[in-house]
C-alpha cells in the first residue's frame, strides 16, 4: 500500500519539477478558477490531517493547513510531498491495521467513523487520483504536457486499445 501511494505521489512531484511557479499557481482555467498548486496542496492536506491525528488515533480531516505558500510555490509544493513522504516511509504493516477516528464535517456538522489506518490511507490515495484528473483539466486547458499518460487515472480504469 505504501508503495502505491508513494508511486502516485511522485507523479505530482514529477509534474511540479516540470512546470513553473506561474504554471503552478495559474487560477485563469474555468469553471472553478483553481490552480494546480491549489490541488497539490488540498491532496497533501488531506494526507497530513491523517499524520497529525495519529498521536491522538482521532484524523479531523476539516483541520487542514491550507498553506498558501504550498499553493503559489514550487519549491513549498516539493517540500509538503517530501514531508508527507516521509512520513509515509516512517509506517510499518502493522501501522496500517491501527484502529482510528476520522472526523469530517459533512456540511451539517461534524461526523465521526471507525477507520484503520490503512483504510483513510487507501481513502487520501484514491483522493490524490481524483485531484491529479481534475489537475489534467487544468494542464490541458493551459496547454503543458501531462507528466506521464497515467496521470490521474485510477490503475483500475480500463485502458483503450
Amino acid at each position: 500500500m505504501i508503495e502505491a501511494i508513494e508511486k502516485n505521489l511522485q507523479k505530482g512531484i514529477k509534474l511540479i519539477n516540470a512546470i513553473s511557479d506561474d504554471q503552478y499557481s495559474d487560477a485563469s482555467v474555468a469553471p472553478y478558477y483553481s490552480s494546480i498548486g491549489c490541488h497539490i496542496r488540498h491532496i497533501l492536506d488531506v494526507f497530513s490531517c491523517v499524520f497529525e491525528g495519529l498521536e491522538e488515533d482521532m484524523v479531523f480531516l476539516n483541520k487542514r493547513n491550507r498553506d498558501k505558500s504550498a499553493e503559489i510555490q514550487t519549491t513549498y509544493g516539493l517540500q509538503y510531498f517530501d514531508t508527507i513522504l516521509n512520513q509515509l516511509h516512517k509506517l510499518s504493516q502493522s501501522d496500517l491495521e491501527k484502529n482510528i477516528i476520522v472526523k469530517d464535517d459533512m456540511g451539517l456538522g461534524v461526523v465521526g467513523a471507525n477507520y484503520t489506518l490503512g483504510a483513510i490511507l487507501m481513502q487520501a490515495h484514491s483522493h490524490a487520483i481524483h485531484h491529479f484528473a481534475s489537475i489534467g483539466y487544468i494542464i490541458y486547458q493551459l496547454g503543458i504536457q501531462l507528466p506521464d499518460s497515467s496521470f490521474g487515472f485510477n490503475p483500475t480504469t480500463p485502458k483503450n486499445k
